[in-house]
């Protein structure tokens, strides 16, 4: 079975103090976009992974199904590894969800959410359809509707390095980010009470994690909302029209690698 494995941005993204897990409270509004990994899923005798040799968590994942035989997985990789865009997480999803079609008897879709959390914190929601609120470590998640007639721009800058996870956070936890975040959270839930149109987006909180001077550059070039998804290190910029988006991608061309894409609904 093939199927394709959507990149993801933080619309917004709230991070509150450290749980007992070890992990933090956040809000989080996921968005699709159609940037894609392919990934083809087959019975095999033994798990084997080939096309993308810095696979790990496809075959954590796929591990965790209790399944008679291993399997034969083959990743197209196209979104940019290590960028804030949930590319592997995506990819772990969609390889558990084509090989528990392939099960006798396959489970439910809330007992593969559960796995898929065992995961990481991103991977659940790559398993439903459309954008998502999540709340608590980012795996308790809410469908929400928003406008999805408008470009985004992903650019990732030249040279950038992500930091580890478990860094940025740290270094989140070193500032004291957490003071305020009830705050923020209800500016995000007021934000998003009201949005009817694109531009409403713009009224969204700005990203907790990761800030970049490349965000008020779009924004200059037409966005109507720019920051940067997730832990970073890649940019987005929602534009209006295509024509905005093609003057933006040229303006910035040096900046680093750019992709115009558009939201995806599908999982």
């Amino acid at each position: 079975m093939i199927g394709a494995a959507p990149a993801k941005i933080n619309l917004a993204l709230v991070v509150g103090p450290k749980r007992d897990d070890d992990r933090h409270e956040l809000v989080t509004l996921f968005q699709r976009v159609d940037l894609v990994d392919r990934i083809r899923v087959e019975p095999a005798p033994q798990t084997t992974v080939e096309g993308f040799d810095g696979d790990t968590i496809v075959q954590r994942a796929l591990a965790l199904l209790d399944a008679p035989h291993g399997w034969r997985i083959r990743i197209d990789k196209r979104t940019p590894v290590a960028a804030g865009l949930g590319g592997g997480s995506s990819d772990a999803a969609t390889a558990l969800r084509l090989a528990n079609g392939q099960l006798d008897q396959p489970l439910a879709i809330e007992r593969l959410a559960e796995l898929a959390a065992q995961v990481g914190a991103d991977v659940p929601f790559f398993l439903y359809d459309g954008p998502r609120l999540g709340t608590g470590d980012g795996t308790t998640l809410e469908c929400v509707e928003l406008p999805q007639d408008f470009f985004v721009v992903l650019l990732l800058p030249n040279g950038a390095h992500k930091p580890s996870t478990g860094e940025v956070y740290a270094a989140f936890d070193e500032r004291r980010g957490d003071e305020g975040y009830e705050q923020r959270v209800a500016a995000l839930h007021a934000a998003l009470a009201i949005v009817r149109r694109p531009r409403d987006l713009a009224a969204l909180p700005p990203n907790d994690l990761a800030a970049s001077s490349l965000a008020d550059e779009l924004r200059t070039l037409g966005a109507f909302r720019a920051d940067v998804s997730g832990a970073g290190p890649v940019v987005y910029g929602l534009f209006m029209n295509r024509p905005e988006a093609v003057a933006a991608r040229r303006a910035l061309r040096r900046a680093g690698r750019i992709w115009i894409t558009v939201p995806a609904w599908y999982g």
